[in-house]
Order: C-alpha cells, then sequence, then structure tokens
C-alpha cells in the first residue's frame, strides 16, 4: 500500500490540530479527511473507508474518543487507530491499546513520530496481506481434490473442523491422503499463520520416539550437552501431526495422554512442566479399534483423539474422481518439470479407472510423473500406460505369453526397439531423434548407452 492510495481520518474538536495534521500528512502524499467530533467522525468512517484514523480521547459531545474507538472496531475490525491526546495518562493509554488501538501519542504531537507509526502500519498491513496471499496459494496447492460424495464430504467435515480446537483422528489406508487432510485442518483454521509440524511414528525408533515429541533436557542421554526442543515445543501456538500414531509405543502414548488432558508436558531427563498450546491431529493406517482391542494401542488415548473421527476413503470407492485427479497431477509434473501438458486418450482414462490402485491416490501421482518422464508423446495413449508399468490381469496374461521372464525386460525390450526405429528413421542423428522424440540429448546418450545401440551421430 502506496501513500497515494492510503486514506487517513483525522477526528479532532481542535480546529489548529486537524489543519496541521491535515496539511502535513497531504504533504506526504496522503488521502486525507477530517471530523470535529465523534458522532460526524464515526459518520466520516463509515462514508470515506479509510485505512487510519488519528483520534483524540477527550471530544465534546455525544461520543468521546474511546466510545468511538469500541463502537468502530466492531464494525471495521481491521481499521487502525492511533488515538491522540494533550493530557493522556498511562491508564486510558493501557486501556486504548486493549480496546485494539495501534498506538497512544500525546500532544504537541512530532509528525516524525507520526510519519513512523504510519510507516509502521503500512508495512504491518502489507505482511498481513503477503501471508494471506501466501496461505490462499498454499490452500489452493493442498486442497482436496475430487467430486465424488466421499471427498465432498470429507471436504464438508474440514470446514466444520478446522475453526475449532478439537483433537482430530484421521484414519484411512497408506497413500489415501490423511496428511492432505490435516494440512486443510490447520490451513484452515485460525492457527494457519502457526506452524505446521510433522512427526511420523513408523519412522523413528521405539526408544527415540518420546525424545522426539517431547524433547531432551540437557544430560539426560550421552552426548546431550545442551537442551533438545521437541516436536511439541516446535510447534507452538500452532498443530502436531503425528502420523502413524498406531506405531507410537505404550510409554509415549502414556505421556501424550498426559498432555492432552492437561496441556503440559515434560522434556526427557527433565521434571519442569512445561505449558504450551497445540492442536494435536493423529493418523493411522490401521483400525485402531482393531488395535486398542488386540492391546497395542491404549483404550483412553483412543476415545481421547477420537473428537472428530475422519476416514479418508481409498481410491477404488472414489473411482469417479480419477478423471480430475489425472489432469490435476499432469498440471502439476508439467509446471514442475517442465514437460509439455500431455492429453490423455480416453481409453488411456478408461484403463486408469478400472484399475484398482492399491497404493491409492499416492500411486496415482507418482504414475503420472513417471508417464510424463517414459513417454517421449504429448499424447497418451494406452500401450503408454503399459510401458509406464500399469499392469492389470489381462496385461499380465500377455505379457505371459511373450518368451520374457519379467515386464521389466518387456519394457526394457519395447524401449531398445522404438529407440533403433527413431534413430534409423532420421538417418542415425542422434541431435535430431532427440529433438523429435522428446528427450535431452545426454538422456538420449545414456539410454543408447545402456541398451548398447551401436550407431553414430552424424
Amino acid at each position: 500500500m502506496t501513500a497515494q492510495n492510503t486514506k487517513i481520518l483525522i477526528i479532532d474538536d481542535e480546529a489548529p490540530i486537524r489543519d496541521v495534521l491535515s496539511a502535513s500528512l497531504k504533504d506526504e502524499g496522503y488521502q486525507v479527511a477530517f471530523a470535529h467530533d465523534g458522532e460526524t467522525g464515526l459518520q466520516a468512517i463509515r462514508d470515506f473507508q479509510p485505512d487510519i484514523v488519528f483520534q483524540d480521547i477527550w471530544m465534546p459531545g455525544k461520543y468521546d474518543g474511546i466510545e468511538v474507538l469500541t463502537m468502530a472496531r466492531k464494525e471495521f475490525p481491521h481499521l487502525e487507530f492511533i488515538m491522540i491526546s494533550g493530557h493522556g495518562t498511562i491508564e486510558t493509554a493501557v486501556k486504548s491499546t486493549k480496546l485494539g488501538a495501534w498506538d497512544f501519542i500525546e500532544k504537541p504531537l512530532s509528525m516524525d513520530k507520526i510519519l513512523i507509526t504510519i510507516t509502521n502500519i503500512l508495512s504491518f498491513q502489507q505482511q498481513k496481506e503477503e501471508k494471506v496471499l501466501l496461505l490462499n496459494k498454499l490452500r489452493k496447492s493442498i486442497a482436496l481434490i475430487g467430486e465424488a460424495p466421499s471427498i465432498v464430504q470429507t471436504k464438508q467435515i474440514i470446514a466444520r473442523v478446522a475453526p475449532t480446537n478439537s483433537w482430530v483422528l484421521i484414519q484411512g489406508e497408506a497413500g489415501t491422503g490423511k496428511e492432505l487432510v490435516a494440512q486443510n485442518i490447520h490451513y484452515m483454521s485460525a492457527r494457519a499463520s502457526r506452524p505446521f509440524v510433522e512427526i511420523n511414528c513408523g519412522g523413528i525408533p521405539e526408544d527415540l520416539l518420546e525424545s522426539e515429541i517431547f524433547g531432551i533436557e540437557k544430560g539426560a542421554m550421552p552426548g546431550v550437552d545442551r537442551v533438545k526442543k521437541g516436536k511439541l515445543d516446535l510447534a507452538q501456538g500452532g498443530t502436531l501431526y503425528i502420523a502413524e500414531i498406531c506405531e507410537m509405543n505404550m510409554a509415549a502414548q502414556g505421556k501424550l495422554l498426559s498432555y492432552l488432558d492437561e496441556k503440559k508436558y515434560s522434556r526427557v531427563g527433565g521434571h519442569e512442566l512445561i505449558e504450551n498450546d497445540v492442536r494435536v491431529i493423529a493418523a493411522s493406517s490401521k483400525d485402531l479399534e482393531k488395535e486398542v482391542k488386540e492391546g497395542r494401542f491404549r483404550e483412553d488415548l483412543y476415545y481421547r483423539l477420537n473428537v472428530i473421527p475422519f476416514r479418508v476413503p481409498a481410491l477404488r470407492e472414489h473411482m469417479e474422481d480419477i478423471p480430475v485427479l489425472v489432469s490435476f497431477f499432469s498440471d502439476n509434473v508439467s509446471r514442475e518439470s517442465g514437460y509439455p501438458k500431455k492429453a490423455f486418450s480416453e481409453k488411456a482414462i478408461e484403463k486408469m479407472t478400472s484399475y484398482q490402485w492399491p497404493g491409492n491416490v499416492r500411486e496415482l501421482k507418482n504414475f503420472i510423473e513417471r508417464v510424463y518422464i517414459l513417454t517421449p508423446s504429448e499424447f497418451v495413449d494406452v500401450h503408454d500406460l503399459r510401458f509406464a508399468g500399469l499392469i492389470d490381469k489381462d496385461d499380465e496374461k500377455a505379457v505371459e505369453m511373450q518368451d520374457l521372464s519379467t515386464f521389466r525386460e518387456a519394457r526394457a525390450q519395447f524401449e531398445k526397439e522404438y529407440l533403433l526405429r527413431k534413430i534409423s528413421e532420421n538417418n542415425g542423428n542422434i541431435s535430431k531423434t532427440a529433438e523429435v522424440i522428446g528427450l535431452e540429448r545426454s538422456y538420449l546418450h545414456r539410454k543408447i548407452k545402456a541398451y548398447g545401440i551401436d550407431t553414430k551421430d552424424n
């Protein structure tokens, strides 16, 4: 925001103050309006729609400055107020800031201080706008893709749950997008500007898990010569996402339950209770109710976490979303890797829709990236999917009919024959062949060497 498009309103019953302040701010390029009492000031706020208000506290008439501040902040919560007074007190200044005023300036006014205050407000507002833009961009990048009833329902639950501080438990098969659900909950909540911290219990040795979550006090373990912060420390004010909580050992489960109950914890080797504010979202690819029945997960922790239960559907449960998911992942790969956007034939889409995708959305995402890498053409058909490794039962039978022991060998044979044919069509010119089939020349050379193709670059 620049001076030229910044609107400042001055509300003061003293004409000399209004005139001097107004003239000085206009000289700096700001748009300025003024009012002589609280009642006309409130109306001017509604009519002029200022960005910043300079307002005297003690004014005659129906409303004083504190009353105008209180009423205006309810109607215009993002409007910034600077309170001014010739006989201010600490109590008045504290009351003003508690009610939402940016600052309190005593008369006689210092233009240097006023201009610095305005600059600070505009800088803060710009940072806030940039943060909002980044958050909106991030929200768009992590949006749940699909319009199947199960996905629509998931989005609706996220929208209802995100503004709360309730614990959340997300269950679903590997690759369904549990982390994406957790990210959506966080970035649609009031905690969006605070950290989103992740920990995967399945990827950490059992004896280190507790210290990773809660931290370690100095000297608690050999080689620990200073306090090591845990994930709860790092997530202060934000969200801690605990993936595969089903793999958490009983000791860590007990300590986590204690934290959820009291919002306090101690680091490993320490006795001091640390109080903090973190929302916990947990996820599991195993059925936790079954884990509880079989004695591998604490029943009290399960019910404590399961305030808001989520079940993320497997991809086979919303196959109608595959065309839009393919388009979305295709756009992402093209944008991030620089490949030209590829078009998928109707038969290719049908083929992908009939496949069961045991690895769920994650498998589909990785497969689309592989198609881009392995398919030279900008048009993708069924044979390209097979070449990239998509095999169903019919494909397996076809491969068995060929005298090749593995599908990898069949794919390599296909690739070698394809390159030989294209090199021959371009009279052995490797540079031209690379250009025609859409590969980097250096990458094509590596393929030629790998397959032992005998040719020369003319």
